[in-house]
């Protein structure tokens, strides 16, 4: 991507750490009358800066990342995976679906009543935990010769697939009579695991079945993705036949993690922000903290967090202009719906205004009167549901 990198991820944890890096400094030229807190302020907001023209420069670079990464698998620093999911929902399924979200150490199953026009009627989930030896296997296991290695390794991954079946069909059976099959039909089962169909392409799923005019989705939690619907005649890399839909979802994995801490430090609003004195000590050590030191540390979360937030926007643009909803054509605005899940856009209010008032900033008024962003809840659950429905061998 040359020097231009695409980070749309707010790392709660560097935001800590340069609070940390930022009071120590401070510390150190209090003592020497060298430089004032507000100095160092003013110099990392500097830093931090995040203009509109470079914002929309890290957007264009965006676009030719995405498409280098659908010409050649390597060929660019975004995966671009192909998902397979050529068909959304359309919000008239009907039937019971039944869904797997794989984790790292358990796993949920779900079941979900489609009623055609009258959307989700039921759900049902139960989680599990996956047994330790089923994970990690025995020291017999770890340890065995290369020869009996692989042998031992298959004989895992067998046990733990089959626990996961014997619990998926117990939760089967237990179905009530309130969930309902049409006639002749089977029960089909979606899931999600890390890619290609993840958490994030279940939220563009769950999108879809709300409103038609969904596209894209984002991600913004504890990890960051975003999904988007790609014509499959713009997939070079694309060698079978086109699907009758001629799209195809393409997962982004655009990356990086964040923790909440600094959304908790953010939204402190006692009057001595014991949240900030708290996450402080907890997690970096410091103690007896002032309560100016930790209106500091308040102050650098709104600065990172106002950075990562107009990154995140850029980002956005970036998959906008790939798909040519950027701009007014022959006097027409196409309408975009973009679908928001994940626990920092939903619950950290300051990151999620400043993203939306960016892309505002970013695509300009009137465009921005076709864009929206909808928070669609559990993609990884119910988004899966929803694309078993979507491909269902009766549809």
């Amino acid at each position: 991507m040359g020097k231009v990198t695409v980070g749309v991820a707010v790392v709660g944890a560097a935001a800590v750490c340069a609070a940390a890096a930022l009071i120590a400094r401070h510390r150190m030229r209090s003592s020497s009358l060298c430089v004032k807190a507000a100095d160092i302020l003013k110099e990392l907001e500097e830093k931090c800066a995040t203009p509109a023209a470079k914002l929309k420069q890290i957007a264009d670079a965006m676009t030719v990342e995405m498409h280098a990464g659908l010409a050649s698998e390597g060929g660019s620093k975004l995966k671009m995976l192909i998902s397979y999911v050529d068909n959304l929902p359309t919000g008239k399924e009907e039937g019971v679906y039944y869904a797997l979200d794989l984790g790292g150490t358990n796993f949920r199953v779900l079941r979900v009543q489609l009623g055609g026009k009258s959307g989700i009627e039921f759900t049902e989930f139960a989680e599990v935990t996956i047994p330790p030896q089923l994970m990690i296997g025995t020291p017999e296991v770890r340890f065995s010769f290369l020869s009996q290695l692989m042998q031992n390794l298959l004989s895992v991954q067998f046990a733990l697939f089959d626990y996961i079946a014997s619990e998926l069909a117990k939760f089967v059976s237990d179905e009530s009579e309130k969930f309902w099959l049409p006639p002749g039909r089977q029960r089909e089962l979606g899931f999600t695991f890390s890619f290609p169909v993840n958490d994030t392409v279940g939220t563009l799923a769950g999108g879809r079945y709300e409103n038609s005019d969904v596209c894209i989705a984002v991600i913004l939690g504890t990890g960051s993705n975003a999904a988007y619907v790609e014509r499959a005649q713009a997939i070079p890399k694309w060698h079978g036949p086109h699907p009758k839909s001629g799209e195809m979802v393409i997962n982004m994995e655009w990356g990086n993690f964040r923790t909440p801490e600094m959304s908790a430090m953010h939204h402190d609003t006692s009057a001595d922000l014991k949240v900030v004195g708290n996450t402080l000590k907890d997690i970096l050590g410091i103690s007896d903290t002032s309560l100016s030191t930790r209106k500091i540390v308040v102050e650098v979360c709104n600065i990172i967090a106002t950075r990562g937030a107009r990154l995140a926007a850029a980002g956005i643009l970036g998959i906008l202009k790939k798909m040519g909803r950027d701009t007014v054509r022959d006097g027409e605005v196409p309408k975009t719906v973009i679908a928001m899940d994940g626990g920092l856009y939903e619950h950290y209010t300051g990151y999620r205004n400043c993203l939306e008032n960016t892309l505002h900033e970013l695509v300009g008024d009137q465009l921005s009167q076709h864009i929206k962003l909808i928070l669609s809840n559990d993609g990884s659950g119910i988004g899966a549901a929803l694309l078993a429905a979507s491909h269902s061998r009766y549809v």
